[in-house]
């Protein structure tokens, strides 16, 4: 595992980067912090092997999307929590959700997606929080580019619904 992470390290820098130009400018998570985080997850596992690079991507995408999944419920309890004032509700205007709540909901739509249909999910988690391309997507699920254009479309489609089902 030492001798990976010099391999791999710029790869999941730009994973993490691309994935944190979508959070709020205001996010106290770095895609340093993202990718160090990320990569101490992945080797706690000391005896864990990789069977090539698409599955090691694939568990990077999916850590990082947890650790941004816990960092936005850590902030929301924060926010929903002890230190509130108690404001006159007539004087509040009410706005959008957050982007750390909006993560949450896209979590929550992608939990769904998953009990209904895993490979679609598997499609969402590589490309929204790993940040690959189809191309790429179609390389690690072995499956052709056409069909992963298709499920994308149809994943987001549902995750849209989904989420402004919630909102």
């Amino acid at each position: 595992m030492e001798d990976l992470l010099p391999l791999v390290y710029n790869e999941l820098r730009n994973l993490a980067a691309a994935r944190m130009v979508r959070e709020s400018q205001g996010h106290t998570l770095q895609p340093t912090a993202l990718v160090h985080e990320a990569w101490l997850r992945l080797v706690k596992d000391e005896g864990r092997t990789w069977q090539n690079r698409a599955y090691f991507f694939n568990a990077a995408a999916e850590a990082m999307r947890r650790i941004l999944i816990e960092h936005a419920r850590r902030k929301s309890r924060l926010k929903h929590g002890g230190g509130q004032e108690r404001l006159n509700i007539e004087e509040i205007e009410l706005a959008e959700a957050s982007p750390d709540e909006k993560l949450l909901l896209v979590n929550d739509a992608l939990q769904q997606l998953e009990a209904e249909n895993p490979e679609r999910a598997r499609i969402v988690v590589l490309k929204y929080f790993g940040g690959l391309t189809n191309k790429e997507v179609a390389e690690t699920l072995d499956m052709g580019e056409r069909s992963v254009n298709r499920h994308w479309d149809c994943a987001k489609a549902w995750l849209f619904q989904n989420v402004r089902a919630q909102l």
